[in-house]
């Protein structure tokens, strides 16, 4: 028998300890018959995380179709690779598909055929350039990028609307494709279909993505309407 109010999928989400935007960011974007189960790990190690393996076997216990990991490691050199293989030896303990937000952000921006990028981030300038690095080594041309300059990962959740607003409209100046947003604890969910109406570019959200890949991954194909052209087609 299925799940009663997840007849499609249980999906596990997982998020930094500190982070209080995935959670009500991806219950946005769920769409009927889906269900988001909640797990949290702390930041740290040489592996990313040395909790996460024993937090997702607590998942499990829920039965979710895929785990959906909130977090982009931009941030540091080789931090997107890190994470990627974090996620398949995670992938290979649970047993069922692991998504993460890098990664995710990637592969967004290669399925609405962006190649010059524009990066929005919660960091200073010198983290930047860890985040250009990793972005152009996945193949991208970083035409733009700039940060909200977050005193640190907690405060990055106390980030003003209007200074995330601020931020996109410097960067969409160029002459980007697309507009990449990393960090999954910048809140910009809930405006990314005002910022593509405003700026006139399609924006890949680091929450966005690694929810619509993960929903790709387990075969839901819904239109999810009010959060911008990735998770609306």
């Amino acid at each position: 028998m299925s799940d009663t109010l997840a007849p499609r999928a249980v999906i596990g989400v997982m998020t930094p300890a500190m982070n209080t935007v995935v959670q009500p960011e991806l219950e946005l974007l769920r769409p009927p018959g889906v269900t988001n189960q909640m797990q949290r790990f702390r930041l740290g190690g040489d592996n990313v995380s040395d909790d996460l393996p024993d937090e997702a076997q607590k998942l499990m216990d829920c039965n979710p179709t895929a785990l959906c990991i909130g977090l982009t490691t931009d941030a540091g050199p080789g931090g997107v690779e890190k994470l990627s293989r974090r996620c398949t030896e995670l992938e290979d303990l649970v047993g069922i598909p692991v998504l993460n937000a890098s990664t995710a952000d990637y592969a967004a921006l290669r399925a609405i055929g962006a190649k010059k990028v524009a990066v929005v981030t919660p960091f200073n300038p010198e983290i930047d350039q860890n985040v250009k690095a990793n972005a152009e080594a996945a193949g991208f041309e970083v035409v733009a990028i700039a940060g909200t300059c977050a005193p640190s990962l907690p405060e990055i959740c106390e980030t003003p609307l209007d200074d995330i607003r601020a931020v996109f409209r410097k960067v969409a100046a160029s002459n980007c494709d697309a507009i990449l947003q990393v960090g999954t604890a910048l809140p910009v969910v809930s405006m990314i279909e005002e910022l593509e109406a405003d700026l006139g570019k399609p924006i890949v959200a680091c929450n966005a993505a690694v929810y619509w890949q993960t929903l790709r991954k387990v075969g839901i194909s819904d239109a999810v309407k009010g959060y911008g052209s990735l998770l609306s087609n």
